[in-house]
């Protein structure tokens, strides 16, 4: 079958000498560091490996899994062997998803660069692929696993285990049946273009076409006018969908003569339905569509918690592929939690464990690499900061020297503002969030002082303005300040002694000269001014309750809260906390007791408009499928408009006791049919799935709830359910929808085998209309005059628990909304 791709594969010399094979030692750890055999397949989209050539080998990698190539300088554990191994001849294969990466050392600097150069091209062109050559290679990828003698051609017996491997149970007769129609030769075999005509017989799809013949006159092909009509009365698509169906037909439609005479085939029909133009995912909400000018608060930020982890809480590894991967998935907070290191450089680990350490320059310079791959909207660094006094210093010198212009050091045009700035003037920018010694207005109007005054104190004392700031951040701990307080007078230590030697003294305020409030009360300073002064729009403060937050607090000021104290407040004061998230961000992390990185529903903290709710992304589940599946709108830039009801300050919307204030709707969903689905247990070769269909709603605590449609005993293949699921929706803005499909097991919890995840306000919708599909029973069942016709035939994409493609696993369903409630008369 690699004559399916082979003709479009770019010809290189370095893809040939891969196909020839190399060895090159697989490395895993300072200790673990072996030699392999590494071999380019025929196909040039596997590569497989043995322990030595001429060995047994087994599949390493598919193309289509690897996400880029790195050099070997870019990654932790060779620059940790550099004594041993020659950077140069060190690369690294990036995997998409949580899979490990794969470190390799070729023999030579120039062996590195063949693999190097040769994977980065065959990535470049897979990323490139259309949705035919996805296909093609799809039944190549099969055609390699079933060809078990690897001799270019398939035996009925070969057939028949391909069958099992692909999720189909079938009866024998049918299955030779449909083996004998294809090999066309005559040979016994099936090869290249048989196998072809083989899948087309096996993958037949009865309720497409039906759906197809009632739109086609002749039943062979839809003419323009019978396609806009499709798309009218299915699909929706409005007024446009003139202009919509002459693209789409020389999009899909795989004859010239078909793109030639403006007619679209049942092939190209199919092609469409199954392309991102079919797709349940609204494309108008996949670039950024949102106003991006408001204030930093009125969004949902993309957040981490403890960022440089990939393990566990207590013994997991530290890593700065933690920060890569998360920049990467469009996060725009991420954790550093920062410690004294050994020969004055800081480290970065979860305090108190035995979770390993990395240094905070890497840290800082691996967020200078990545922070604006993905997004170019703002990136919030958290620091939790341990360090000493001159470790600070260390901390400073390293973000300022490493991130340069990128690093936000002041307010915008140095004036003070009066809400938040938003992403859009914050474009390519890192602010720090960290605990601050004065108020922004207090450094301002020293930077203002400091100006005007600078030709006279050029070469004069420079440690007063750190003490001064370090002895007020200690004083406002004693004594709360308010907006409109006088101005206290600092008397500084005569002699100005370094910290934290220095006695401080505050006087009250001068209208009562000479009244000690702490005398001769000596203080031991925690943070660096140099290190606060960073610190501007994102100052992070204590939370005591929410009047207080009212009276004392500056729109600039941030808390944090546990995940437990979070929900506590929304159901003691919900309303409150949505006023408060309306003009000032709000930081939730996960438990602490949550050591082994698992993760917190972030819906009950979204419906409250909490902004940064930190999650342990290197655990794959449900909870980052419901993360992943808010920020997968908006061009993945990590920023999400919340809805107008969470931006308003006098809103009155509280998510425990919801009188919404949007209009509630009814949702309903046929799922028609699966395609292609994956094999759960992949390790026995005869298991096959018996695959139901969970459609699940996260949203305000009366709107969640789920569904499931009936099982399908024996096959992933092409499973069709025909099933109709009803849900009414109160708070439609804040839903979230999720499609799960599962392996049936009575004894035990069904097992997991794809979802995508979706807000509700992205769904791809249409209008109801009354045509039943008569052809098939199964359907027409469905189809009553007085039930929903279900307009609007999307495809939904599966992907796995770790959020890669499935490709091509899909499941197909009729989506229709209606304002209102099922019953209500308006």
């Amino acid at each position: 079958m690699a004559f399916l791709l082979q003709g479009r594969l770019p010809v290189n010399q370095d893809l040939l000498l891969m196909q020839k094979g190399m060895s090159m030692r697989k490395v895993r750890s300072k200790n673990w560091k072996k030699l392999r055999y590494f071999r380019l397949q025929d196909d040039g989209m596997t590569v497989w490996h043995a322990r030595q050539a001429g060995g047994s080998a087994k599949p390493s990698f598919s193309i289509s899994d690897v996400e880029t190539v790195r050099e070997g300088h870019e990654s932790e554990l060779l620059r940790s062997l550099a004594e041993e191994f020659p950077l140069e001849q060190g690369f690294t294969v990036v995997f998409h998803g949580r899979r490990s990466n794969l470190d390799l050392v070729a023999n030579s600097v120039d062996e590195a660069r063949i693999w190097m150069q040769g994977l980065q091209l065959l990535v470049d062109f897979v990323t490139s692929m259309d949705q035919q050559e996805w296909q093609d290679q799809w039944l190549s990828d099969w055609f390699q696993r079933g060809d078990k003698n690897q001799d270019g051609r398939m035996t009925f017996q070969e057939v028949q285990r391909l069958l099992r491997l692909m999720n189909v149970e079938m009866d024998q007769e049918y299955a030779f049946q449909l083996f004998q129609t294809a090999d066309t030769s005559q040979s016994g075999t099936l090869e290249g273009e048989e196998f072809v005509q083989f899948y087309k017989a096996l993958t037949k799809r009865p309720e497409v076409q039906e759906i197809f013949e009632n739109f086609s006159a002749d039943g062979q092909k839809l003419t323009l006018l019978e396609f806009v009509d499709f798309l009218r009365e299915e699909q929706k698509e409005g007024d446009h969908a003139s202009d919509l169906a002459l693209e789409l037909i020389d999009r899909y439609e795989p004859s010239e003569s078909g793109k030639l005479w403006h007619v679209l085939s049942m092939d190209g029909f199919l092609s469409y339905l199954c392309s991102k133009d079919g797709d349940i995912f609204n494309p108008t909400c996949r670039p950024i569509y949102q106003d991006m000018t408001q204030p930093l608060s009125h969004y949902y930020i993309n957040s981490s918690h403890n960022t440089y982890l990939v393990g566990d809480q207590l013994c997991g590894q530290s890593s700065v592929e933690g920060y890569i991967r998360a920049l990467k998935r469009g996060c725009r907070c991420v954790e550093v939690d920062i410690w004294d290191g050994p020969s004055g450089e800081p480290i970065v680990y979860h305090g108190h464990t035995l979770t390993s350490r990395i240094l905070f320059k890497d840290v800082v310079a691996t967020v200078a690499q990545y922070a604006f791959q993905t997004s170019d909207y703002p990136v919030i660094l958290s620091l939790e900061n341990h360090c000493s006094w001159e470790q600070q210093q260390i901390m400073v010198q390293h973000l300022t020297e490493i991130l340069g212009e990128l690093l936000l050091r002041t307010t915008l045009d140095g004036l003070l503002p009066t809400q938040l700035p938003s992403p859009e003037e914050l474009r390519r920018k890192v602010l720090v969030k960290g605990k601050k010694l004065r108020t922004l207005e207090e450094d301002l109007e020293e930077e203002e002082e400091e100006e005007e005054l600078e030709p006279e104190l050029e070469g004069e004392q420079e440690d007063e303005p750190e003490l001064e700031a370090q002895f007020e951040s200690e004083s406002q701990k004693l004594s709360p300040r308010s907006k409109d307080k006088k101005k206290e007078k600092v008397v500084m230590c005569p002699l100005f002694c370094p910290p934290p030697c220095c006695e401080v003294m505050v006087q009250a305020p001068i209208s009562k000269p000479g009244v000690l409030l702490f005398p001769k009360q000596k203080f031991k300073p925690s943070l660096c001014p140099s290190l606060s002064a960073l610190v501007v729009y994102l100052k992070s403060v204590s939370f005591h309750s929410f009047t207080h937050s009212r009276e004392h607090y500056r729109f600039y000021e941030i808390s944090s809260f546990s995940e437990t104290k979070a929900k506590s407040l929304i159901k003691e004061a919900g309303n409150e906390f949505v006023q408060h998230n309306v003009w000032q961000l709000s930081r939730v992390y996960p438990s602490g007791l949550r050591t082994d990185s698992s993760n917190y529903n972030p819906q009950e903290l979204w419906n409250a408009g909490c902004q940064m709710v930190a999650m342990n992304v290197q655990t794959a589940g449900l909870e980052m499928d419901i993360h992943d599946g808010l920020f997968r709108q908006n061009g993945g830039c990590g920023y999400v408009l919340k809805p107008d009801f969470l931006r308003d300050a006098q809103s009155s919307f509280h998510p425990e006791r919801p009188i919404s204030p949007c209009k509630a709707q009814t949702l309903i969903i046929q799922v028609i049919s699966g395609q292609q689905l994956p094999k759960v247990n992949k390790t026995k070769e005869g298991s096959i799935v018996d695959p139901l269909v969970r459609v699940e709603i996260f949203g305000i605590r009366p709107d969640t709830t789920y569904q499931e449609t009936n099982y399908v005993e024996n096959n992933g293949f092409n499973p069709y359910w025909g099933q109709t699921l009803c849900f009414r929706v109160l708070v439609p803005e804040l839903a979230l929808l999720r499609f799960v499909v599962k392996d049936y097991d009575w004894k035990s919890r069904h097992d997991f085998v794809g979802q995508y995840t979706l807000p509700w306000t992205c769904m791809k919708q249409g209008e109801p209309v009354l045509r039943p599909l008569a052809n098939t029973p199964a359907l027409a069942a469905f189809l009553t005059p007085s039930s929903c016709p279900f307009p609007g035939y999307r495809h939904i994409h599966l992907l796995s628990k770790d959020g890669t493609s499935l490709q091509p696993a899909s499941i197909f369903v009729h989506i229709c909304t209606r304002e209102g409630l099922e019953g209500d008369e308006s």
